[in-house]
Parts: structure tokens; C-alpha cells; sequence
């Protein structure tokens, strides 16, 4: 895993609408000048950035994934189930209605300076949901009560959206669309300061309750009698994959597919359940599957970028078919 990982982050770095060899590639990287010199910006200051994000976004979204469908023992669970990610469309959809001036001032404060404006606005939003959500976790003893409740709160914030979007200029509706289908090229090294630190505090979160998770494996009522404060656990892995798929919205859109696909890949290539392996093996192929994704978004060989959500709808669609008909079968079977 760890070489298919290296693998795609040196492919990120020498495929795109212009080729540069491997060996260039890597010159530029130990900070030696290549034959051609843009090809020095192009690797530092575009493709580094964009391939950096994309791990970590691959990593936070397919680690957050494993957290709630263990969480909440459903498969089809994923880091957006309670509502993060309909807060943080919220928030950008605020943003967006509120802009005064023509339709391009969203397309100017996404960029420079004022994208930290949108970033800001997705992350309070998502932090809003996650807030109702952990308040109403107090309440909820069930876990599938708490699922149902993410379900309804994401629909409700996102007829919200719909009826801001309506309100809005065209112009500026298109240019928040574009937002949600996703992106791994808008991140510059200042974001990646600010991103990074809080992508690793999750991922710490995450190795550092392998071993309530393992116990939720078996049922609350088995994770009760060896002592476990359930309260306590569920508010921190809601807390940790929270914290970890609102920063990829926030920097990168609401990147669809990972967080259900990724988990269920390294479930089978590991062949267990055991999250003190899983979890390392989440981050690792999440960022992998995350680096493919961005290689297919940019049409090798073309001045061309397709949105991110096209390709890992593509690759994560078939995963979860197959997961609902594996289930499925095994259902038949003890029947």
C-alpha cells in the first residue's frame, strides 16, 4: 500500500496537460534545476500542492468513513451522514447570496485572499451542524436514532441551500455548483499550513481509539460491560471524523464516494476488521485512491479538468453496488 502510494504522488507530479519525465520529476523535488525551468513551477507550485491535498483529503475522508459506519454498524455510512457536509454548503451558499456586485465577485473571492472568506464560511457552517448534532448525541441513546436524525438534518439544511440558490444571480448558482462537484487544484501551500495540522490532528484521533472501536465491533451492550463510556466515545469519533471531512469540504468541496468506498477496498484487501490494522490501511489507501482520482480529473494529455466528484462517482458507484449486493447475499445465505 505504501509503495502504490508513492507511486501515484510521483504520477500526480509528472502527468498532467504537459508531461515531465519521472527523473525531471524528481530533480525538482531534491531541489535540483531541471533542463526546462518552468517545469520547476509547475511541480512546486501547482501540482505539489494540488497532489498534497489530494492525500490528505483521501486519507481524512476514508478514515472519517471507517469511523461512522463502525460507528453506527451500517455499511452505507459515510463522513457525511450527520450533516457536515450540508452545513458547509450552507455556509458557502450564504456567502454566495450575500456577495453584492456582479455575478464574477464569487469567482474573485474564491480566489487570493478572499477564498479564505469561503473556506471560513464552510467550516462555520459545517461546525453549526456538528454542534446541533452533538447536542442532540446527548440526548439519543441509540446510535440508529442518531443516523436517522443526520438524515433529516441533512435534508432540511439542503432544501435550505435550494432555497438560497433560487434567490441568487444565475451566474453566482453556477459558480456554486461548481464548488460542490469538488476540486484538489484551488489549495496553495498557505492552505495547506492551515489544512494539514488539522487533517493530523484527526487522523491522530482516529489511531488513538482503535481500541473502543474494536469493542463497538461486537455491540454497545458488549463495549458496556468491559467499561467503556459510550457517551464519551461516540462524541469523539463524531467529533474526529467531523472535524476531519468539514476541513476537506471546507478547502476541497464536498468530495462524494471515499469516505464509503475507501473503507470497504481495505477491508478487502486486508481480509479484517481489526481497526489497529484498518486504520493505517485506510490512510494509506484512501490517499492512494484520492491520487488516482486527481490523475483521471485532469485528463492526462489535455488542457481539459473534469470536477473531482465525476471520477471518484465513477470509481466509489460500483464499490457500493457491489457492497448492497454483497450484503444482500450474505443475507440469503443464513436465510
Amino acid at each position: 500500500m505504501l509503495g502504490t502510494l508513492v507511486g501515484m504522488f510521483l504520477l500526480a507530479l509528472a502527468v498532467g496537460s504537459v508531461s515531465i519525465p519521472l527523473d525531471e520529476t524528481l530533480r525538482v523535488l531534491a531541489g535540483r534545476d531541471p533542463h526546462d525551468p518552468r517545469w520547476t513551477v509547475v511541480v512546486r507550485e501547482i501540482r505539489l500542492p494540488r497532489a498534497l491535498t489530494a492525500g490528505l483529503a483521501g486519507a481524512a475522508l476514508g478514515v472519517a468513513g471507517l469511523q461512522m459506519q463502525t460507528l453506527f454498524r451500517n455499511p452505507l455510512a459515510d463522513p457525511y451522514s450527520l450533516g457536515v457536509s450540508s452545513g458547509a454548503s450552507l455556509g458557502v451558499a450564504l456567502v454566495v447570496a450575500g456577495v453584492g456586485g456582479s455575478g464574477g465577485t464569487f469567482t474573485a473571492s474564491a480566489a487570493g485572499s478572499g477564498r479564505y472568506g469561503i473556506v471560513v464560511a464552510s467550516a462555520a457552517g459545517a461546525a453549526l451542524v456538528l454542534s446541533a448534532t452533538l447536542v442532540l448525541a446527548q440526548w439519543v441513546r441509540s446510535v440508529v436514532t442518531l443516523l436517522v436524525i443526520g438524515v433529516i438534518l441533512n435534508s432540511a439544511v439542503g432544501s435550505l441551500v435550494s432555497l438560497l440558490l433560487t434567490w441568487t444571480a444565475p451566474q453566482r448558482a453556477i459558480q456554486y455548483w461548481m464548488w460542490s462537484l469538488g476540486s484538489f487544484a484551488g489549495t496553495s501551500n498557505g492552505d495547506l499550513a492551515v489544512f494539514a495540522p488539522i487533517v493530523g490532528v484527526g487522523l491522530l484521533v482516529a489511531l488513538l481509539t482503535v481500541k473502543p472501536l474494536n469493542a463497538l465491533l461486537l455491540g454497545e451492550n458488549y463495549a458496556r460491560t468491559l467499561g467503556l463510556r459510550l457517551r464519551r466515545v461516540r462524541a469523539a469519533t463524531l467529533l474526529g471524523a467531523s472535524l476531519l471531512a468539514g476541513s476537506v469540504t471546507a478547502f476541497c468541496g464536498p468530495v462524494a464516494f471515499l469516505g464509503i468506498a475507501v473503507p470497504h477496498i481495505a477491508r478487502r484487501l486486508l481480509g479484517t476488521a481489526d481497526h489497529r490494522v484498518l486504520v493505517p490501511a485506510t490512510i494509506l489507501t484512501g490517499a492512494a485512491l484520492s491520487l488516482a482520482c486527481s490523475i483521471g480529473s485532469q485528463l492526462p494529455g489535455t488542457d481539459q479538468v473534469l470536477p473531482i466528484n465525476v471520477i471518484t462517482a465513477l470509481i466509489g458507484a460500483p464499490i457500493v453496488i457491489a457492497v448492497l449486493l454483497r450484503a444482500r447475499a450474505a443475507v440469503a445465505g443464513v436465510a
